[in-house]
């Protein structure tokens, strides 16, 4: 899977936006026109489950200014990258748990891969350190049990703080991908609070499980565009 030029990251200042869950070819012209720098399908199940047709039609082919983001769940590194590569994904979205020997082998094979850390609490778990080592961004994300992700719940961004900026001064090379609970009227608390480079919403911005509501969208590009 070659990988596509992905944006520029610019720490401290206004983060990308990523549209994940999209279902709809309409709803990712919206998203791009708005500016967004990636666009997410989903093949881990769920009712915006994509798939791999759907997947092409919606998400649509490699181009420039916009990457395509694959999130899978629980799956082997072998069908990862056969799915992938099929996809013709920009970018490999990786829930269930990974650990970082995974991340590694998948970057190895030429995947650039976002591994998902779900966090429970006010701390940022050891794994958040040995996943930074091999990803090409790490995404934090609530953890529910029962799910992988767009539970809507957000993390305790004031209680993270702490410990995300020591991450940073650790990973200063890794982009730092913030999910969970996102909306226009706390997006740019989260931001404030974390300084993500990326901000990933979904549920957020939807009037229906995978159907994004054009005027929640653009409130959330406009929080994000005026945050400071």
């Amino acid at each position: 899977m070659r990988p596509a030029p992905e944006p520029a990251v610019v720490p401290a200042a206004r983060p990308h936006i990523k549209v994940c869950g999209l279902t709809r070819a309409e709803d990712v012209a919206l998203a791009e026109r708005l500016g967004a720098a990636f666009v997410g399908g989903i093949r881990a199940g769920g009712p915006r489950l994509l798939t791999p047709a759907r997947w092409r039609d919606t998400l649509g082919p490699r181009r420039p200014g916009v990457s395509r983001v694959a999130v899978f769940g629980v799956i082997t590194t072998l069908e990862l990258l056969d799915e992938a590569a099929a996809l013709e994904a920009d970018v490999a979205q990786l829930h269930g748990d990974p650990d970082a020997a995974a991340v590694r082998d998948l970057r190895a094979a030429g995947v650039r891969v976002w591994p998902v850390l779900r966090v429970a609490g006010d701390r940022l778990p050891p794994l958040a350190w040995e996943l930074a080592a091999d990803a090409d961004a790490l995404v934090l994300d609530a953890k529910v049990p029962g799910q992988l992700g767009g539970t809507g719940v957000s993390l305790d961004w004031a209680a993270l703080a702490g410990d995300v900026a020591d991450w940073r001064a650790a990973h200063p090379a890794v982009p730092l991908v913030l999910a969970g609970g996102l909306t226009p009227a706390n997006v740019a608390q989260a931001i404030a609070l974390l300084r993500p480079d990326v901000v990933d919403v979904s549920s957020g911005v939807e009037s229906a499980p995978g159907i994004k509501d054009p005027e929640r969208l653009q409130a959330f590009v406009d929080a994000v565009r005026g945050w400071n």
